[in-house]
């Protein structure tokens, strides 16, 4: 296996949804095992039964552990002994608790080393992470990018669980995120209002004036490019998002609803504010065509891309950091002066003269 080559675990997500012909159509082009190291965190059983029942080719390599991955060949790793039935198209607790395990596992795997990123093929499973204060899901297609204040809520529940401190931590995850996984140098964030008439009559509402504008001036005094608040009807009609490399809503449907709208390509995740890379596409299990031949694997395709991209821009980011210099000066107090000494001159050079008279 070369070292260079990315090793992805790609967990396999809803056995009974679209993730195996996903995947299987991905690794129908040669180029992509050219891209990285694949390795399917699944089932040998429900992949040969998928691609018997979609009439694919494509050839894979089952292993017992990451090591034993081969080079340019598409590896699927036995991820759990359970005989589960597969039925296409219809959600199972069998299914639902495979893909658990295996998704398990694959995070095991990441967070010790055997695998270097995650992606996760489309399944049922709640956020195993969603309860982590640094981690924050940044959904991208083509360049608009969006995050979430708040996680789903219904709407009643929303403005309680806006606070600055949250809106400030959230926007910071983002700018971290846009500098250093997807390498912007200068990031500009838009942040939405609560309110969809937030300064109508020249006067904020109660959200904006007590929090998100506070909010907003806090990020500004870290040297973030923080800008808003923009009421999204307004924000999002006018086109203004595109002059952002990313936009933070306070909420689901404020910040998705135009995204899946606006968007020229499909939509795909990256989980960022975790120790690990992990992306995956957004376009659900579709039971409805499971089986059928039709799913589009091109967002499987893109979510790999983008992991690829991210965990070399974290590697190129984060090298320069590794031996930072140490201090130029030290400082010294004497009396009630403080005393700075400089860093000394080079020895062959003569000290400037003394113009004092």
């Amino acid at each position: 296996m070369e070292e260079n080559k990315i090793r992805v675990a790609i967990a396999h997500g809803d056995m009974n949804g679209v993730g195996y012909e996903q995947i299987l159509k991905t690794f129908e082009e040669p180029a992509m095992l050219e891209l990285c190291v694949p390795i399917i965190y699944g089932s040998p059983k429900a992949a040969a039964y998928h691609r018997k029942a979609l009439n694919l080719q494509t050839a894979y390599s089952v292993i017992a552990h990451p090591e034993e991955a081969k080079d340019n060949r598409l590896n699927l790793l036995a991820a759990f002994d359970e005989d589960v039935k597969i039925e296409l198209g219809q959600p199972s607790a069998e299914a639902n608790e495979a893909a658990r395990v295996a998704l398990k596992r694959a995070i095991q795997d990441v967070q010790q080393g055997l695998v270097d990123v995650l992606v996760t093929a489309p399944d049922c499973l709640p956020d195993f992470l969603a309860k982590e204060p640094e981690v924050l899901k940044v959904r991208q297609a083509g360049d608009m990018r969006v995050a979430l204040v708040t996680n789903i809520l219904a709407i009643k529940d929303v403005p309680e669980a806006i606070t600055k401190q949250k809106v400030v931590e959230k926007a910071r995850i983002l700018h971290t995120c846009l500098l250093r996984d997807l390498r912007i140098s200068n990031p500009r964030i838009a942040v939405m209002a609560l309110n969809p008439a937030a300064n109508e009559d020249g006067h904020w509402s109660d959200e904006e004036q007590d929090i998100i504008i506070p909010a907003i001036d806090e990020l500004e005094q870290q040297g973030i490019q923080a800008f808003g608040p923009y009421a999204a009807d307004s924000f999002f009609g006018a086109g203004d998002y595109t002059k952002f490399d990313a936009v933070l809503a306070m909420y689901h449907d404020q910040g998705m609803t135009p995204l899946n709208a606006l968007a020229t390509s499909e939509c795909i995740c990256l989980t960022t504010g975790l120790p690990f890379v992990w992306t995956y596409p957004e376009t659900g299990a579709q039971f409805d065509i499971a089986g059928k031949g039709i799913a589009d694997e091109a967002p499987m395709r893109h979510a790999i891309y983008l992991a690829v991209d991210v965990v070399r821009n974290r590697r190129q980011y984060d090298e320069p950091l590794k031996n930072p210099l140490p201090k130029l000066y030290k400082e010294k107090r004497d009396d009630s002066e403080k005393v700075r000494f400089a860093v000394p001159k080079p020895k062959d050079q003569k000290p400037a003269e003394n113009t004092e008279e």
